[in-house]
């Protein structure tokens, strides 16, 4: 398996969503827990693009655009969800949105799971992991598995 990229990125914006589940809990629509990892990413001083959109080509003509949920610092697909569970369709939607964009790199994050729910995406990924931990926490006490 390839080692993911930006791990240190990756590592605080996992914090940052376990801040946010912490506080929130399950049962918010995503839009509540995008706005709120927003006002979160902001207070650690990590800089993102909400709702960045990106244009979709097809032999060289635009077909259309998606929306990423967040660009984080130029690099990382973050994407979230408020879903019962974590399905396949979602990782070929990354995967395809972190083409379209020219990444490497991304998280999925499920807020309406308990704990929260941790996917990343990329090169040798998808993994299955999960959160063993709530927040607030000591930085490195949670164990993703």
């Amino acid at each position: 398996m390839t080692e993911l990229g930006h791990k240190d990125l990756s590592g605080r914006v996992i914090e940052a969503a376990i801040a946010v589940h912490a506080a929130l809990g399950p049962g918010f629509i995503e839009s509540v827990y995008e706005n709120a990892l927003c006002v979160e990413l902001t207070a650690r001083g990590i800089s993102f693009e909400q709702q960045k959109v990106i244009p979709i080509f097809h032999r060289g003509v635009a077909v259309g655009e998606h929306r990423l949920d967040l660009l984080v610092e130029q690099v990382l697909l973050v994407e979230l969800k408020a879903v019962k569970e974590i399905e396949d369709i979602f990782f070929a939607i990354g995967r395809s949105q972190m083409k379209a964009a020219g990444l490497r790199d991304g998280l999925i994050l499920n807020f309406a799971a308990m704990p929260l729910t941790i996917k990343r995406i990329g090169p040798g990924w998808p993994s299955p992991e999960r959160v063993m931990c709530s927040a607030p926490v000591p930085v490195g006490a949670c164990l993703i598995s």
